[in-house]
Formats: structure tokens, C-alpha cells, sequence
């Protein structure tokens, strides 16, 4: 028999090997012979040398992304805190594995850097330098200058900048002596030299760093600056950099000069009016669609783009919106627009399209209703109408009073556009939704050429009197199946033209116009062109977020403006049931009537006594409709909408929305010049032209602010006739 002490035991507890450490039930960390070894189940996760810190730290990251382990236990098992792991995730992330290679702290075994470097530091910044001035000196980061000037003990001393012009209001209660500057006007510390200094403003900026603009923000609040100058600083692969290649197509547009002309300046800001438009403009482009969306996005990568230290966040923004509002100027901001796009593309202002853009409404004020063409359906909405060239680029945009229809808001745009034009015969294309032939010699009377479709019910023409038509209109091959005649409107008063298109099912779309000169082909072109308008609504709603709120504020509605009589509406129901119910005891009476059996009922008194109750009940029917019609002639058709809505007749603030449609329909134009550029050379651009432009603009660039080859004088651009 076998005894403990001449035989093994056959199943020995296992015992951890030296240098192994277990992180948990799965996972274990060995070191052996300078390395380590990180295994989950047995199988082998990461390999590497003891002193490879950027190797160890990625084996870290690998277990708690790949969910082998919790942060808390990967710390316990490398012996660093749990702050340090999550650091080393954050790294990963932003910068892959190559971020993982910084080292935590100063070298150890390093020497350190003399002493004449502090002090060095500290003389800088008693000069005025910034932390990231004294950086790229000595080639470290600001954090390090941060770091060595907290254990220098140094603190930012208060003195009074001896150039600084305190020109602030007069207080009545100083003195004469007292009111009178403090000292001489400041001088900025750039001149005009200096390739930092940008084209947008007049006046350069004082600070040395376009990190940091402290000094500034220091005149903004001393009331002294109405808006911060760009400074732009180099860099490589800046994100979204390529939306600067859309600045000289904005400065084409004139919106600045517009936007200054128009509201002056916002006061004292650090975001102007200028930093305030610009911001509007490149987050349009940049597909930022909306104020809140800005919270996806870092401040200091767009401030870059603007040249600023950061740019407006969220709440800036809204309140420069806001305060922009408080103008009531947008309506003259998208006319000056208007008449600067005239005055520079007038050649494309020989044709403009007329036509509504209804922006639904899901909130829960009571606005009037509109229908919804693409939706089909009536709901609470809000009607815009847009007036483009015959290129498809909009000109201004006016919102209707109460969602009014094309027909009644003719008159007032055409108004604006005599004010833009001139005297000038331009023609408007419109749709069925502004058919009025009164309306259309009034029209043909102010100097204007219609072009819209015929509506009603008329008379077929002949297949035989259509006749093939083809030509080349704007580069572009058309052929239609053409009729031209003309006809006569209002009885005889008003003859036009009708210019009738045969399609290959048949079917006959009928156009009206008023000019004579044209082919019947460019007549029919250009009206089946009002489609580049309703494309040009579905890319900004998609692109642009142009049925976006702009804010959430309400404007009182005339109390006085009449309404349908909801009530008459509901007597118009009953009356309706009323007669239907009188026709189905008609029919009942009738068929009664024609089965009934002349040998059973030889008379018409017999067949009236047996059908006596139905009889009875027709002669209730017929004094019942006759009551109501009586008393729905007593209802009037109108009322004022203060008599059905219950409280505040309200509705949407159009101010801040007009403002920035009108921003967005400068992004817009802007885009529609780049991609112009590159029609000539790329050869799908009428189909992606706009998506190779819209990537363009979102790429990341390098930024180079340079100056002319052998001399100091800054590169300036200047926009002449054409892009």
C-alpha cells in the first residue's frame, strides 16, 4: 500500500508563478527575464519589454476597450491610478497609438535645464509676452510655461498700460480737467506690414498671439473695440480650413458692405457684426445647420477659421442673433443684397421665378393653416416667397402675411422687384397658384412679361397641329412637340399667347405668356425651367435646414383679419347630411313607386295612402333643409380670427428667421461661384458639382500666411468683375 511519503499527491494545488499577477478571473500580467506577458483565458494579449512604457500603456487600453477588464482592476494590476488609465483611453483616441509614446512627467535621470531659463521666462512675461509667445521661444508647450511659471510663484501684476486711451462717455459729475483723456491714443502693436494683418477690418489687432487676445477683450470691455481683427497663424492639416476657399465668392456678394450699410455695428464686441455674419456664413457651408449644433464642434478649431482665439459658442451666438433682431432691419439687409446681385449679375434678371416655400409648423401656438404640397395636406405653416434668376440663384425672399397665395402677393413682389430693376421689362415665371387674368393686365401694365401655366378647362388641341421643335438653349439640347396659338381672356379684353406641349403619353400642358418675340421652344424652356426652383427649395431644406426655427418668439397678428366662419362650416355639415338624408328617402319614395303592382294600387292616391309614411318623413326632410338654409343665411361666411382663436391672436417671429434666410441664401450663391469654377473642368459637374465643392469646403487645409517674395508687404486679394 502506497503512503504519503513515497508518492506524490495526485492532484497538487496549483501555485502562481513568481511575477504573476492576476487582474481577474480571466485575465493575468507575468513578467519573467524583462518582460511581460498580458494573457486573457490562457491566450496571450500583449507581449513586450518591461521598460516599454508606450507598449504597456496600449495593453492597458486593450483590455478595458475590448471589455476583458474595468479600469479599476487594470490600475490595481500595473500599480497607477484609475486616472491614468482613463488618461491613456483619451489619448488612444485622439491620437492613436502614437499618442500613447508622450511620457508622464520630466525624465527621470535627466538633468535639468539651468536656472538662467526661468528667469528668462519670468523677464518675458513681466515684457508682456504671452504664455504661447514664450512656447514656440523655447519650442514647449504652454502648459510647460504654465506649469514652471506656477512654481515660480508668479502672478499677473495690475499696471496701467501708459498708451492706453480710456475715451469712455463723459460722467457729469467730473470735471472738465477730469473728462479729458487719461492718456494718448493706443498704438497697435502691429503695422501694416505685418502679414497677420487681415483685409476684413480696418483697424489691426494689439495682440502679438492669436492664441491668446487678451488685450482685445481688455478694449472690448473698456468700450473701446467694435469688433476683434482676424489673426490668422500658420498650421498644417487645420480641420475644415478648405472653407476658407469660399471667402472671395462671400466678399463678391457684398454682404459685409451690406451688413454694415444696413445695421452699422452691434457696439462694443468682441463678435462684431462682421465676426457675427462671417460665423453665420461659414457655419452655413460647413453644414452646421443651426446655432446649437455648434456644441458638436470645438471652439478653438473654428475660432482659426475666423482668425480668433475661439469662436462664438452657442449662447454668444444667439444673443448677437437677438441683438440683430432688435434692428428690424433684415428686410432691408436682404433688399440691399438684392440690389448688389442685381447690380453685379443683372444679366441673368431677364426671367424670374415667383414661387411659395410653406415651412410647416409642429409647435403648439395656433397659426394660420397652409397646404402642403409635398405633404398633401393642410397644416399650420408658414409661406415664404422666393424670387429667382433664371440661372436658379434666389434673389430676396419676402414672407407672407397669413399664409396668402401667390395671386394676392403678385402685387407687392413685383413692387420690390420695379424698386430693384428699374424700368427694365423683366418676365416673371410663375405657376398655376398666381392664374388671375385681371391680375395679368395689371401686370402687363406696369411694364412686367408673364410666363406661367393656363388653368381651367378647355378644349384639346389637335394632334395634328403640333409640330417637332429642337434648338440649344444655355448649352443644353431641347426638343418638344410644340402648338402655338394665341387666345383671348376676360371676354376678349386680353389676348396672349399660348404655347402648348405635346408629351409622349398624350397628354397637353398648356403655357400663357405675353411675349411674342421668343421662340415657342425658349417659351416652353424657360417655363419647364421652374422646376431649378423647386430643386433649389428641397437642397436647402436638406442642405441648409431652411425650414429650421429660428427661435421660438411670437409676434402679435391682426386681431381684425377675417377668417372663415367656423360655425356656417358646421351648418354647412348639417346641411349637407340634411340633403343627402332627403335624397336617400327620394330614392326610397321613387323605387317604391316603380315597383308598385297596378293591379294592387290602380291609382296614384292608392299608392300615396300605402307610402303614407314615407311621404310623411320626405316632408320633414324638405322643411328641415329649408330650416337650415334659413338659418346659415343668417351666418356670415367671415369673421375676425380674434372671434375664434381663443386668447392672443400670435404669430412666428419672422425677423431673426428673414436674417438668416437671407445669410443662407449668401452661403448659397457663394457655393453656386465655386461651382462654377469648376464646370470648365470637371465634367459631371452639372450632377456633383455641388458635392465636390461641399467636400472641398469641409477638408482639412494648411494655413500659410505669407508675404510677397523679397520684401514685407503682405499678399492681398482683391475680387474684380469675375471669380
Amino acid at each position: 500500500m502506497a503512503t504519503p511519503d513515497n508518492h506524490p499527491e495526485l492532484f497538487p494545488l496549483s501555485v502562481t508563478p513568481p511575477g504573476s499577477t492576476f487582474i481577474n478571473g480571466r485575465c493575468q500580467l507575468q513578467t519573467f527575464c524583462g518582460s511581460r506577458v498580458v494573457s486573457v483565458s490562457g491566450i496571450i494579449l500583449a507581449q513586450y519589454a518591461a521598460s516599454d512604457l508606450m507598449s504597456e500603456a496600449y495593453a492597458m487600453v486593450s483590455l478595458v476597450q475590448q471589455g476583458h477588464a474595468e479600469q479599476n482592476e487594470v490600475a490595481r494590476a500595473f500599480d497607477c491610478s484609475t486616472r491614468t488609465v482613463r488618461r491613456y483611453q483619451e489619448r488612444f483616441v485622439a491620437g492613436g497609438l502614437p499618442a500613447l509614446a508622450r511620457t508622464n512627467g520630466y525624465p527621470k535621470g535627466r538633468p535639468r535645464l539651468p536656472q538662467s531659463r526661468a528667469q528668462t521666462v519670468t523677464r518675458l512675461k513681466a515684457a508682456g509676452h504671452s504664455n504661447c509667445d514664450i512656447a514656440r521661444r523655447f519650442g514647449v508647450t504652454e502648459k510647460a510655461i504654465r506649469k514652471q511659471l506656477k512654481r515660480l510663484g508668479w502672478r499677473e501684476q495690475g499696471h496701467i498700460q501708459p498708451l492706453l486711451a480710456l475715451t469712455g462717455g463723459s460722467d457729469p459729475n467730473m470735471s472738465a480737467s477730469q473728462d479729458a483723456p487719461l492718456c494718448a491714443p493706443i498704438t497697435p502693436a502691429r503695422q501694416a506690414s505685418d502679414p497677420n494683418l487681415s483685409a476684413f477690418i480696418e483697424r489691426p489687432s494689439c495682440d502679438h498671439d492669436p492664441a491668446d487676445r487678451s488685450i482685445d477683450r481688455f478694449l472690448v470691455r473698456s468700450g473701446l473695440l467694435r469688433d476683434a481683427a482676424p489673426v490668422f497663424s500658420g498650421g498644417a492639416a487645420v480641420p475644415r480650413a478648405g472653407v476658407l476657399l469660399a471667402i472671395p465668392a462671400l466678399l463678391k456678394t457684398g454682404v459685409f458692405d451690406c451688413a454694415r450699410a444696413v445695421y452699422g455695428d452691434i457696439g462694443p464686441a468682441f463678435y462684431g457684426l462682421r465676426t457675427t455674419v462671417l460665423t453665420m456664413l461659414l457655419m452655413a457651408l460647413l453644414r452646421i445647420k443651426r446655432p446649437e449644433a455648434l456644441k458638436e464642434h470645438s471652439p478653438a478649431q473654428l475660432g482659426r477659421l475666423l482668425g480668433l482665439d475661439r469662436a462664438p459658442e452657442v449662447k454668444t451666438l444667439r444673443r448677437k442673433l437677438t441683438v440683430l433682431a432688435a434692428f428690424n432691419r433684415a428686410v432691408a439687409f436682404g433688399l440691399e443684397l438684392a440690389r448688389r446681385r442685381v447690380q453685379t449679375h443683372g444679366g441673368a434678371m431677364g426671367f424670374l421665378y415667383l414661387d411659395g416655400h410653406v415651412r410647416v409648423y409642429h409647435g403648439k401656438h395656433q397659426i394660420p393653416k397652409a397646404h402642403v404640397t409635398r405633404m398633401r395636406i393642410s397644416m399650420p405653416a408658414t409661406s415664404d416667397y422666393w424670387v429667382n434668376d433664371q440661372g436658379g440663384e434666389p434673389l430676396f425672399v419676402v414672407t407672407a402675411e397669413a399664409n396668402a397665395g401667390l395671386a394676392h402677393m403678385l402685387p407687392p413682389l413685383l413692387a420690390e422687384l420695379r424698386g430693384l430693376v428699374g424700368e427694365r421689362r423683366v418676365t416673371v415665371v410663375f405657376d398655376r397658384g398666381g392664374w388671375s387674368p385681371k391680375l395679368f393686365m395689371a401686370v402687363i401694365a406696369q411694364g412686367f412679361d408673364i410666363l406661367t401655366y393656363r388653368k381651367g378647362r378647355f378644349r384639346r388641341i389637335p394632334p395634328g397641329q403640333f409640330s417637332g421643335c429642337a434648338a440649344v438653349i444655355d448649352k443644353r439640347e431641347v426638343a418638344y412637340n410644340l402648338a402655338d396659338r394665341g387666345v383671348w381672356l376676360l371676354g376678349g379684353r386680353l389676348r396672349l399667347r399660348q404655347v402648348t406641349r405635346l408629351s409622349d403619353d398624350g397628354h397637353q400642358t398648356h403655357i400663357i405668356t405675353s411675349r411674342r418675340d421668343l421662340p415657342a421652344i425658349e417659351v416652353a424652356y424657360r417655363m419647364f425651367e421652374r422646376w431649378r426652383q423647386e430643386n433649389f427649395f428641397k437642397y436647402l431644406r436638406e442642405e441648409y435646414a431652411l425650414d429650421a426655427l429660428a427661435d421660438h418668439q411670437l409676434d402679435p397678428a391682426d386681431p381684425e383679419r377675417t377668417v372663415p366662419n367656423p360655425t356656417r362650416k358646421a351648418m354647412d355639415h348639417k346641411l349637407r347630411q340634411a340633403k343627402l338624408d332627403l335624397q336617400e328617402l327620394a330614392s326610397k319614395y321613387g323605387l317604391d313607386a316603380f315597383a308598385s303592382v297596378e293591379a294592387r294600387r290602380r291609382t296614384m292616391r292608392g299608392f300615396k295612402i300605402a307610402a303614407s309614411g314615407t311621404g310623411r318623413a320626405i316632408e320633414a326632410a324638405q322643411s328641415r333643409v329649408a330650416r337650415l338654409e334659413r338659418r346659415r343665411a343668417r351666418v356670415p361666411q367671415r369673421v375676425p380670427v380674434a372671434q375664434v382663436v381663443d386668447g392672443q391672436v400670435v404669430r412666428l417671429s419672422t425677423e431673426r428667421k428673414h436674417l438668416t434666410n437671407c445669410l443662407k441664401m449668401v452661403a448659397y450663391q457663394a457655393e453656386s461661384e465655386l461651382a462654377g469654377l469648376i464646370a470648365a473642368h470637371y465634367h459631371r459637374a452639372g450632377d456633383e458639382g455641388r458635392t465636390l465643392i461641399h467636400a472641398a469646403l469641409a477638408s482639412a487645409a494648411d494655413l500659410l500666411v505669407t508675404v510677397f517674395p523679397g520684401s514685407k508687404l503682405r499678399l492681398r486679394y482683391r475680387v474684380a468683375a469675375a471669380i
